[in-house]
C-alpha cells in the first residue's frame, strides 16, 4: 500500500510491527499506536491554535487598520511562542475560600471539550478518527462538557462576579443549543445519516445552496455558543470584567483563550462540513489525503475568518435582547426550517437534481421572507403601543 494513498494505515502497521518485534503483545502495540496518533493529532491541534492567537491579531489589526505583530521574526510570527512564555511564567495563583479540586480541573476540561470533538472529523476520505452514526449528536454531547467548564470556573472561584458571568454565558449557551442543533438535522436530512463522514461523501451538491438559512442560522448559533461578539455576555468591562474566568491567571487562563479560539476554529470546520462539502471538492480529494486536509483545514480557517468578521464589527447586544431573539425568533424559524425541508424532501426525494436544488431553495426563501414579515409585524404593533403610551402621558401632561 502507498504511504501517499493511506498515510495513517501505512504508518500504523509500521508501528504496529515495530512494537510486536519487540515482543509486545498485538492488542497493547495496537492501543499504542491509537495512543500515539491522538497524541499526535492534539499536538497538530495545539501548533494550529497557537497560530490562530497570530492571525486573530493580524485580522483585527487589518480591521481597525493597525499593523499588529510585526516585532518578533517575520510578520511577527514569534509572538504567540512570547506569549505562551509570559502566560507560563507568570504567578499562578488560587483565590482564598476557592474549591480548588473544581478550580483546577475547568481549565482542562475547557480545552478537553474542543479537542474531542476532532475525535468524529473526517479529514479525508481515508482519514478519520472515529466513523460515529450518531456524529452530529456527538458533537452536541461533547459541547455540553465545555458549558459545565464554565459553570465550574464560575462558581469555584468564590467570585460573585465570576458566578454571574457562569451563569449568564451558560444561559446563552444551553439556548443557543436548540436552533443549532435543530439546524444540524437538515444535513441528516439530506444525507440519511448523522455520520460525518456519510454527510460528506452525499454532498455532490453542497447543502448551503439546499438551504443557505440553516447554513446562516448555524454560524449565528455557533458565535452566541462561542460567547463571541455580539453575543459575548460574560464579559462586561464595566460590571463583570472578564465574567466566569477572571479569578485565573498564568496558563490557566490561557488554556481558557486557547480553547476560545480552537473552538471557533472548530465550529468552522463543521459548518464546512455540514454545508460546503468538507474535504470535498472538485474531486482534489482524491488526488492526496494530504491535499483533502488543506481543504478542509481551510475551510475551517474561512468559518473562523467569518466569525471573526462579526466579533470586530457588530457591537454588543443586551442580554435581553439576544435570549428575546433566540426564543422568539431563531428557535421558531429553526423548528419550522426542518419541518418544511422534511416535507419537500419528501416531496421532492424522487424528482431530478435541479428541481430538488431549486425546490429546496425556494422553500428557504420563502420560510425566510414569512419570518421577516411575522416579526417586521410584531415591530410595527410594538411601535404603535409605544407611540400610543408615550402620546397619552403628553396628554395627561
Amino acid at each position: 500500500m502507498n504511504f501517499w494513498n493511506d498515510p495513517l494505515k501505512v504508518a500504523a502497521d509500521w508501528l504496529t510491527g515495530i512494537f510486536v518485534g519487540w515482543g509486545m503483545n498485538d492488542i497493547f502495540a495496537h492501543v499504542l499506536v491509537v495512543f500515539l496518533g491522538i497524541f499526535v493529532l492534539i499536538m497538530i491541534l495545539m501548533v494550529i491554535d497557537i497560530f490562530l492567537v497570530w492571525i486573530e491579531r493580524k485580522v483585527v489589526a487589518r480591521f481597525q487598520d493597525r499593523i499588529g505583530p510585526n516585532r518578533l521574526g517575520p510578520y511577527g510570527l514569534i509572538q504567540p511562542f512570547a506569549d505562551i512564555i509570559k502566560l507560563m511564567i507568570k504567578e499562578d495563583t488560587t483565590p482564598d475560600g476557592a474549591d480548588k479540586v473544581v478550580y483546577n480541573l475547568a481549565p482542562m476540561l475547557s480545552m478537553m471539550s474542543v479537542l474531542i470533538l476532532w475525535a468524529v472529523v473526517p479529514l479525508a476520505p481515508v482519514m478519520l478518527g472515529v466513523d460515529l452514526n450518531a456524529g452530529v449528536l456527538f458533537i452536541i454531547a461533547a459541547g455540553s462538557i465545555g458549558t459545565l467548564s464554565i459553570i465550574m470556573a464560575g462558581w469555584s472561584s468564590n467570585n460573585k462576579f465570576s458566578v454571574i458571568g457562569a451563569f449568564r454565558q451558560v444561559a446563552v449557551m444551553i439556548s443557543f443549543e436548540v436552533p443549532m442543533l435543530a439546524v444540524m438535522l437538515i444535513p441528516t436530512i439530506f444525507s440519511g445519516s448523522m455520520g460525518m463522514n456519510t454527510i460528506i461523501q452525499s454532498q455532490n451538491i453542497w447543502y448551503v445552496f439546499l438551504s443557505p438559512l440553516a447554513a446562516l442560522i448555524f454560524i449565528i448559533a455557533a458565535i452566541a455558543e462561542l460567547g463571541r461578539a455580539p453575543f459575548d455576555l460574560a464579559e462586561g468591562e464595566s460590571e463583570l470584567v472578564s465574567g466566569y474566568n477572571i479569578e485565573y491567571s498564568g496558563m490557566k487562563f490561557g488554556m481558557f483563550y486557547a480553547g476560545e479560539l480552537l473552538h471557533a476554529f472548530t465550529f468552522g470546520g463543521f459548518w464546512g462540513i455540514l454545508f460546503f462539502g468538507g474535504y470535498r471538492f472538485f474531486g482534489l480529494e482524491q488526488v492526496s489525503p494530504f491535499l483533502a486536509i488543506a481543504i478542509i483545514l481551510f475551510k475551517a480557517l474561512l468559518g473562523y475568518w467569518i466569525i471573526m468578521w462579526v466579533k470586530y464589527t457588530v457591537m454588543r447586544i443586551r442580554i435581553d435582547q439576544m435570549l428575546a431573539f433566540n426564543w422568539k425568533f431563531l428557535t421558531p424559524v429553526a423548528f419550522v426550517l426542518v419541518m418544511v425541508t422534511a416535507l419537500m424532501n419528501a416531496i421532492l426525494r424522487d424528482a431530478g437534481s435541479w428541481l430538488y436544488v431549486s425546490g429546496m431553495m425556494l422553500s428557504n426563501v420563502v420560510v425566510a421572507w414569512v419570518s421577516l414579515e411575522v416579526v417586521r409585524a410584531a415591530g410595527k404593533k410594538q411601535r404603535v403601543q409605544v407611540e400610543g403610551v408615550k402620546q397619552a402621558a403628553e396628554a395627561h401632561h
